[in-house]
């Protein structure tokens, strides 16, 4: 029997080329590089069992099935085909919050019967999209894209409090500073790579 590395990644390199998917687009559903996958299906390395069972979900097979030399039937496991249409629901999601923010600009205006400070109500829209992003975009979409919403959520919370404080009449502009060091933690983060 051949050695598990060469077998493994025989078969990932076989499941990979069937789908017609590249090691890029692999590594970045595995939130890998494209080098480790490159290694993966080289036998320079092997991946983590973890990992090997996400390669398994990936492509629709078993552990089993990457883990075997010979295949006599391919093994697929019936994958569930998403509900909904993750896009539509973070757009649907977005404009909802748009929504309250007209809502309650409107609102404001017609109870005051003038327009004044209610635009905030849009500044304010800004970070709040940021989070449902976030959030949906953790659970559904690339990960990478998280810092630069995470940049624009802390720059969206600096700019809502520093206006806020402006109707107020205070003067809040040092508020910006704050984001400077914490832009160039969140740009760090980002380098920041899983042990294997």
């Amino acid at each position: 029997m051949n050695d598990i590395k060469f077998i493994v990644a025989k078969n990932i390199t076989q499941l990979r080329q069937e789908k017609k998917m590249t090691q890029l687009e692999l590594a970045e559903q595995l939130n890998y590089s494209d080098k480790a996958v490159s290694k993966w299906e080289h036998a320079d390395s092997m991946p983590d069992i973890a990992t090997l069972v996400e390669i398994a979900n990936i492509f629709g097979v078993t552990l089993d099935y990457l883990v075997e030399e010979e295949h006599k039937k391919p093994v697929v496991k019936e994958k569930k085909e998403p509900q909904f249409n993750h896009g539509i629901i973070m757009a649907v999601s977005v404009a909802l919050v748009w929504f309250v923010a007209l809502l309650v600009f409107v609102m404001v205006t017609l109870v005051t019967d003038s327009v004044g400070a209610q635009w905030i109500a849009f500044i304010y829209a800004i970070p709040v999209t940021a989070i449902v992003c976030l959030v949906l975009n953790s659970v559904w979409f690339n990960r990478r894209w998280n810092y630069a919403i995470i940049s624009v959520l802390m720059w969206s919370v600096i700019l809502s409090i520093h206006l806020t404080c402006a109707i107020l009449g205070y003067s809040t502009k040092l508020l910006y500073l704050l984001g400077i060091p914490g832009q160039i933690v969140i740009i760090l983060w980002r380098f920041i790579k899983k042990q294997k």
